[in-house]
């Protein structure tokens, strides 16, 4: 992060809708009312399952959300990013994308932390899943303070919070009861101790609560017998509710977010929190990232996509591309999205060096780089690489770089680092999701035609033509019916081609639904190549 703010740029800042601008001045003036010399940020990670990307957009937005703090407080004020981990949370279920099931069906109800690993690399299941998610966060470069819940636990850290919650706890009862359905409400408590015989989370009735002594009792469920427990020192946890509630207070929290699907959560949590006497933090509700059935993307389930797949694919500023954009809308997080978002972020990349103050202020890329965006030449698009690489079925750089030297003399691997990684990008999305689905359409009789006239005309060309030059060719051959679009008019006056003449070429040519313009891909491509494709495609129609 940067480590000086300039004024003038908070003057622009404080007049900017960008919507991490418009968070950091709700804690801005959370800070004019109860002035502190430290703010804390939080984001909130349950280990139950493989961090997937929903968990990282919360480290980026809330970082996004911190930057623009400084930002407008011209960094006067300290700072801390705690990534908060629930491992202390009993395994309710066995995810469905771990090896090992069967082992792990042995560990339910114990503390993630307690739970062997199924992967055999860590000590135990939370502590892998908590290491993944680092590992992320630290590829990123993120500012952050790991915080793990067992650890503030068992350390005493969180004990005079938890003896607060004992001396409230009718209150917190008060709550949290009419929020419960009835036959819940009739065994519920706050506490959930630790059964120091089987290190099971208990869900228990709580019999008796001493906040003199710092106890509570509860039955034993195997021998029915009563027992006295510290509710200190990792002896016992909280549900979830008054347990998020609690850290607020115990650590000082300023802002988190969470998902929309919480809002009722985070209702609750704030009244517990002023039951507490805390102040509940700022924050706001985005929206779900659903999976390509429109279903929540869940840890358990792995029905979203992993953070080490979207790297396989796309380049980390990409993700944070897709973080910030319209974070009050739902998105589907699949495989689909990556090349549009690729793209997205280099245009957005490229459209900053036009842009005033202001107007930057409102860029994603201003954001995702902390106030500090690269100058990045992308001489070709990544769905055009992608569309190369359908082509010429690639299954190596160096056959890219080969149509790539030719199309744009001197650009080497060497000379643009950022599209040699995008090469990588496009060869594994292309073997992995392309190739396996790839389907040419035969084409109809007229569109034969079309396809033998476009021939003839692209021979025609000098070899050194013009992308543009190109374009225009084939737009002209694909001026009659059925692809006319009499609502569009050319320059000349005479009516549109509809956008049906390229997707035809796409899905006949090269087997998928569309793809870049079509004049700048047989440019990249080559006429001559080109050509053979079109002779092969009319071959396979005859």
């Amino acid at each position: 992060m940067p480590t000086a703010i300039d004024t003038s740029l908070r003057e622009i800042a404080e007049q900017s809708n960008a919507w991490p601008f418009e968070e950091a001045r709700k804690i801005v003036a959370r800070i004019t009312k109860q002035p502190k010399e430290e703010v804390i940020f939080e984001t909130g990670y349950g280990p139950s399952g493989l961090p997937h990307i929903g968990t990282f957009g919360e480290v980026a937005r809330t970082t996004m959300v911190r930057h623009a703090f400084r930002v407008l407080t011209v960094d006067k004020i300290k700072t801390r990013l705690i990534a908060f981990s629930d491992d202390m949370d009993g395994l309710r279920k066995v995810p469905d994308n771990v090896p090992n099931k069967e082992m792990l069906e042995k560990h339910l109800g114990e503390p993630l932390t307690k739970v062997p690993d199924p992967f055999g690399t860590h000590p135990s299941f939370g502590e892998h899943n908590n290491s993944r998610l680092r590992a992320f966060l630290d590829h990123f470069g993120f500012e952050y303070e790991f915080l793990s819940s067992t650890d503030c636990y068992t350390s005493g850290r969180f004990d005079k919070a938890l003896l607060t919650v004992l001396e409230r706890f009718d209150k917190v009862m008060a709550i949290m009861l009419p929020s419960l359905r009835e036959e819940r409400a009739q065994t519920y408590s706050p506490f959930l101790p630790i059964s120091p015989k089987t290190g099971i989370v208990l869900q228990v009735p709580v019999l008796a609560h001493d906040a003199k002594a710092g106890t509570i009792t509860y039955e034993d469920p195997d021998t029915k017998a009563q027992v006295t427990t510290p509710v200190t020192g990792g002896r016992c946890k909280l549900q979830w509710k008054p347990d998020w509630a609690m850290r607020w207070v115990a650590l000082g929290v300023d802002y988190e977010m969470a998902g929309k699907d919480l809002i009722d959560s985070v209702k609750l949590s704030g009244e517990i929190c002023r039951a507490l006497e805390g102040q509940a933090p700022e924050g706001f509700n985005y929206e779900l990232f659903l999976d390509e059935n429109g279903q929540k993307i869940s840890k358990s389930k792995g029905n979203g996509l992993t953070i080490d797949e979207w790297l396989r694919y796309a380049s980390p500023e990409s993700l944070s591309c897709f973080m910030y954009r319209e974070p009050k809308a739902a998105k589907r997080l699949h495989f689909d999205v990556i090349p549009r978002t690729v793209d997205e972020y280099q245009q957005f990349l490229d459209g900053y060096q036009k842009q005033d103050a202001k107007q930057r202020l409102s860029n994603p890329v201003w954001h995702i780089h902390s106030g500090n965006p690269p100058q990045i030449e992308m001489p070709i698009s990544f769905s055009m690489l992608l569309t190369l690489v359908s082509s010429s079925n690639a299954e190596n750089a160096e056959t890219l770089w080969g149509f790539i030297g030719r199309y744009r003399p001197g650009v080497t691997a060497q000379t643009h680092p950022k599209l040699n990684a995008q090469v990588e990008y496009a060869i594994h999305y292309f073997r992995d999701f392309v190739q396996p689905t790839k389907k040419f359409r035969q084409p109809a009789a007229v569109e034969r035609k079309a396809l033998t006239d476009l021939r003839d005309a692209l021979s025609n060309l000098p070899k050194a033509a013009s992308a543009e030059e190109i374009q225009d060719v084939v737009y002209e051959v694909g001026r009659r019916e059925p692809f006319l679009d009499q609502k569009k008019k050319a320059k000349d006056g005479k009516p549109g081609v509809s956008l049906d003449w390229f997707n035809m070429l796409y899905q006949v040519l090269l087997g998928q639904e569309k793809g870049p313009r079509f004049g700048s891909f047989v440019a990249l491509y080559g006429l001559n190549n080109t050509i053979d494709m079109i002779d092969g495609a009319l071959a396979r129609s005859a």
